[in-house]
């Protein structure tokens, strides 16, 4: 009988060369995991970009359906909007005018989380804030049009960075816009805690101020921040005849 003549190659690899082919693939691996968790991060901003502009579009429709914005929801309150207590939109006296979140359930707004609340593309809920200018006219129904176009003043502030001010940005601090009638924002994929992030309302921020921060993303600062032109505003309630 004929013996085999199996060499070594034809009889497998050995534990030593399947050890050396997973630690090749591991380095692959990890060569590219940064590129491939780039890649998500950039993908997940760009939702989250065209997400915020959907927003202030249904944030306009409802202005120009019901003559006023909405109130912010609070974190109990489901995604819709909450009026201060005892109050409604006859006063336009909200429960928190800038530190609360999308009444996404209030504006037939998604996708939503749970509870009610418009969430971007990492799962955060979007936050936004309303000016309370002009005696709340913004919120108040019909408010905008009582007061006239003329004396309207949004008064919502984007600064580039932090500032120690509550109602202005800090000097040298160049100023995004300083008349908005409301500001949105995405906290990104981290909440931080620095300065600039702090600025803008946060579970680990206590400022509750109208001034806000919006800037290039950094390893410091992710936050997505928009906001709308009140002569957009006025320019839609005008067409929509909600002005003068």
């Amino acid at each position: 009988m004929k013996k085999s003549t199996f060499s070594h190659a034809e009889s497998g690899f050995s534990l030593i060369e399947m050890a050396i082919v997973l630690a090749i693939v591991g380095l692959l691996m990890a060569s590219l995991l940064p590129a491939f968790s780039g890649q998500i991060e950039q993908q997940r901003r760009t939702e989250t970009r065209k997400q915020l502009e959907e927003i202030k579009e249904a944030l306009l429709g409802y202005a120009i359906f019901s003559g006023r914005l909405p109130c912010p929801a609070t974190a109990a309150n489901h995604g819709v909007e909450k009026f201060a207590s005892g109050e409604d939109a006859t006063t336009g006296k909200c429960a928190n005018f800038n530190d609360s979140f999308l009444p996404a359930s209030t504006l037939g707004f998604s996708p939503t989380d749970g509870d009610g609340f418009a969430v971007d593309a990492w799962g955060n809920r979007i936050h936004y804030a309303v000016t309370q200018s002009n005696s709340k006219a913004f919120t108040k129904l019909n408010g905008m049009q009582t007061t006239g176009i003329s004396s309207l003043t949004p008064d919502l502030i984007v600064c580039s960075t932090s500032s120690t001010s509550s109602s202005s940005c800090s000097v040298a601090n160049t100023s995004q816009t300083t008349g908005a009638p409301f500001v949105i924002y995405s906290t990104g994929m981290k909440l931080g805690t620095g300065a600039d992030e702090s600025e803008n309302p946060n579970p680990y921020s206590t400022d509750n101020d109208r001034v806000f921060v919006g800037n290039t993303p950094s390893s410091d600062f992710d936050d997505m921040v928009t906001w709308l032109s009140p002569n957009i505003l006025f320019n839609r309630l005008i067409a929509a005849g909600r002005l003068p």
